[in-house]
């Protein structure tokens, strides 16, 4: 078996980190923080004024367009921004590691606010194709993984797990702003639409305005750059994990996305990344998301009310963001709704979405970003997120680019596929995935030194882990979420 030896730390472990102006500045509140963040206002996937321009755009170059076509080019446009999403997983990792948590964010605005003004003038220039180029820029946001990076490491550990699931929260009001603009009476018609989505640049311009007011990670400032006196402002009660964790970082050296791969003791945090982000995204919610319209109006809900029914959906996800239900009962509930045709079905489709929804806002869709961060010690978290990046944009890409096309061929039964990803993931974590909640990084990865086949061993000193004679590592680890 081999052994991760880590040196004897060299502080005690005294005082409060709740306190810490690192989680509270003294200059804002720290929900404008994860507002800024977080609340973005996205164009709603489906807007018919769009399919419409699109097909006038067609056919004023080419002649008539069929169904077939428009179908493909309306499933590239939706798939561009997941393919963009991948593209920018991959500059996750180089990105935090030279400019930090902060100055990435910073950096990042770039991708909303350029996009944004592509967008706004695309009705005006008579062009889908910089709809679809625009689409793709703004997937290549790394808020998506740099934000729970960000408020994963300033996060006290008794308050890590809650922090990181308010980012979903401001995800999900983003979307039901988006839903409410795209209303045909507000901003979804045919002379509203390219206002609603130059929309989009403004959260990021608010951002890059206020987040210089805010610190950067003190774990990235005392493991990375070595600048104690910076991380110690208000962190004194963390500096003993975190130095215990740069010791043992010395050790390993920063790792690269190829070295995570072959490392022994973070094989099943990576296995774990992977298979967490490949069920939320090919659980089917977003075929949910992206093609809501579709879906209502197949299910027999009367076309002037879908978008009402798709506000209420996003609404629900709002404010159920903070309660679990059934995630496989509710997809099964779903799909056998769709199987006849009689008259109350549409009302029983709506409540089984909604319920669908519901059992996605807490578990599948904030947790994986949320366990990425506590799996991952320093060194290792930055190309973590960048395989779960990856993995989760390019499981993205392909429901939204295949979906139209597989229920169109297989009707209902398409969401059998995502029920059988569903239970498997679920197997997957009850099995494996161990509880988290209250634990050190280091804790955690003790947690999973048995299952690796490695020891954790840390010599005397005043480290927060220790060799416990009670609970052995395999029994921790049946301590699952559930």
């Amino acid at each position: 078996m081999a052994v991760a030896r880590v040196p004897p730390g060299s502080s005690s472990c005294s005082g409060s980190f709740l306190s810490s102006p690192w989680l509270l500045p003294p200059s804002a509140p720290p929900w404008t923080l994860l507002a800024v963040f977080l609340l973005e206002v996205r164009p709603p996937p489906e807007p018919p004024p769009m399919k419409l321009f699109y097909t006038r755009i067609y056919e004023d170059r080419y002649g008539p367009m069929s169904d077939n076509l428009l179908t493909l080019l309306w499933s590239v446009t939706v798939s561009m921004f997941p393919l963009g999403g991948f593209f920018g997983s991959l500059m996750v990792a180089p990105l935090v590691n030279k400019f930090g948590r902060k100055g990435t964010l910073l950096f990042n605005n770039i991708f909303s606010i350029v996009p944004a003004i592509m967008m706004g003038v695309s009705e005006v220039a008579g062009s889908f194709e910089i709809i679809i180029a625009a689409r793709f820029l703004v997937g290549i946001c790394l808020s998506s993984n740099v934000v729970s990076m960000y408020l994963g490491e300033i996060a006290p550990k008794n308050y890590r797990g809650a922090i990181g699931i308010v980012p979903q929260l401001f995800i999900t009001i983003g979307i039901v702003v988006a839903q409410v603009f795209g209303v045909r009476n507000i901003l979804g018609n045919m002379e509203g639409w390219p206002i609603m989505l130059g929309l989009t640049g403004i959260p990021a311009a608010i951002e890059l305005l206020l987040l210089p007011f805010f610190p950067e990670s003190p774990r990235y400032m005392l493991i990375q750059k070595g600048d104690e006196k910076t991380a110690r402002k208000g962190t004194e009660g963390e500096l003993c994990e975190m130095r215990v964790e740069e010791q043992s970082e010395q050790a390993e050296g920063r790792l690269s996305v190829l070295n995570l791969f072959t490392f022994r003791s973070l094989r099943w945090q990576l296995l774990s990344v992977i298979f967490m982000n490949m069920g939320q995204q090919l659980s089917g919610v977003n075929a949910i998301y992206y093609y809501a319209d579709s879906i209502y109006s197949s299910a027999g809900v009367a076309d002037d009310h879908v978008q009402y029914v798709t506000v209420g959906t996003g609404a629900v996800n709002v404010f159920m963001t903070i309660a679990a239900v059934s995630h496989l009962l509710s997809l099964l509930l779903f799909f056998f709704n769709f199987i006849t045709s009689l008259d109350w079905i549409p009302y029983v489709s709506i409540v089984c979405v909604i319920t669908y929804v519901i059992g996605h806002a807490i578990g599948p869709s904030p947790i994986p970003n949320v366990i990425t961060t506590e799996m991952f010690r320093q060194s290792s978290r930055p190309p973590a997120f960048m395989v779960a990046g990856t993995v989760h944009w390019l499981s993205n890409f392909t429901v939204g680019l295949v979906f139209p096309f597989l229920e169109r061929g297989l009707g209902a039964y398409s969401f059998i596929i995502f029920a059988c990803i569903c239970l498997a993931t679920l197997i997957y974590i009850w099995v494996v995935i161990p509880e988290t909640k209250n634990k050190t990084f280091l804790e955690t990865s003790k947690l999973f030194a048995h299952r690796n086949k490695v020891d954790i061993v840390v010599e005397a000193g005043d480290s927060e882990i220790k060799e416990t004679g009670g609970e052995s590592s395999e029994q921790e680890i049946k301590n699952t979420f559930f």
